[in-house]
């Protein structure tokens, strides 16, 4: 199964009304790199981050039962169910594990959603999440294997291209790879697509070395964003035709990224958001002389107390 380019452009057309048009930031250098770096501040999306995108486009695209809906997350995809949910007049469950962050689960509640938190690790709250969905037959709505996520991530792509000039390529941070195969199936041939993962949580990264989906150990900083264990098939194939590479960071670059964000342009980013800039900042990815990069700013959904560990707010 692939995902056009038309599928992504439908998946606009039916959630454009819903969602924030983020802005694009054009800079004739930055990061340490020289060249001209073009930053999709999509952390101003509504929910935080990027995932309202694949909300909303699941929720428009499939008959909702009397159940409601039900959603695993590690708190960024489980905020954005339970906004599109309560725009939309929807029953929410979101299953979190024990790792989310405080800041995470009050945006969840803060939306009406009801609130599970349960198991150590991601795949914890998916499989409590699997559970009450056989139970009750809500509408499971996954935060990257499925097909109306992953068009519903790529229109950020499709703004991208719109509302900028031409990039050579993009950084992309993957977590378990919904919005890099959104991305990347939008922009396949076209545009280079390279991912970005922590050292401690590299799905793509060791799938594509295996030749096929594999489990990983998952400890990061970014873990509660881009934690997931294994990519899935869906993922995995989209991202072995269509993503350049995938770059890995260490987590102190990710938040000497962040506090690059903050101490420089008061961007409040949560790690997960600020892993794709990693790259890019730490050499990670080195872009050739001229070379017009992208950045995905992709999460807003952190701690305030723990970005001020390291910075002064």
């Amino acid at each position: 199964m692939t995902i056009s380019r038309a599928d992504i452009e439908t998946a606009h057309a039916r959630i454009a009304p819903h969602i924030r048009r983020t802005p694009v930031w054009s800079l004739p250098r930055g990061f340490g790199y020289e060249g001209p770096v073009s930053l999709k501040l999509e952390y101003l999306q509504h929910s935080g981050s990027f995932k309202a995108r694949g909300a909303f486009n699941t929720l428009l695209s499939k008959s909702v039962p009397n159940a409601g809906v039900a959603a695993a997350s590690g708190g960024n995809h489980g905020a954005a169910v339970a906004y599109a949910a309560r725009q939309l007049g929807i029953r929410a469950r979101i299953f979190v594990p024990e790792i989310s962050s405080p800041a995470k689960i009050a945006v969840i509640r803060s939306h009406g959603a009801e609130v599970v938190i349960g198991g150590a690790r991601y795949a914890d709250a998916q499989e409590a999440c699997d559970r009450f969905v056989a139970e009750t037959g809500a509408l499971r709505v996954h935060p990257f294997a499925a097909e109306e996520t992953i068009a519903g991530q790529g229109t950020v792509a499709l703004e991208w291209e719109r509302d900028d000039t031409p990039l050579d390529t993009v950084l992309v941070a993957v977590g378990g790879g919904g919005l890099i195969s959104g991305v990347a199936s939008f922009w396949a041939g076209r545009v280079k697509v390279v991912g970005v993962e922590p050292e401690g949580s590299r799905a793509l990264h060791a799938s594509l070395e295996a030749g096929h989906p594999v489990d990983v150990d998952v400890n990061s900083v970014a873990a509660d964003s881009l934690g997931a264990r294994n990519t899935g098939d869906l993922v995995f194939s989209i991202c072995r035709e269509k993503v350049d590479h995938v770059a890995l960071v260490t987590d102190e670059a990710i938040r000497q990224a962040q506090r690059l964000l903050w101490s420089d342009w008061r961007m409040a980013i949560e790690p997960g958001g600020a892993t794709a800039l990693a790259a890019l900042a730490s050499g990670a990815y080195k872009p050739k002389a001229g070379e017009r990069v992208g950045v995905l700013i992709c999460g807003a959904n952190v701690e305030l107390a723990k970005l001020s560990q390291d910075t002064v707010l």
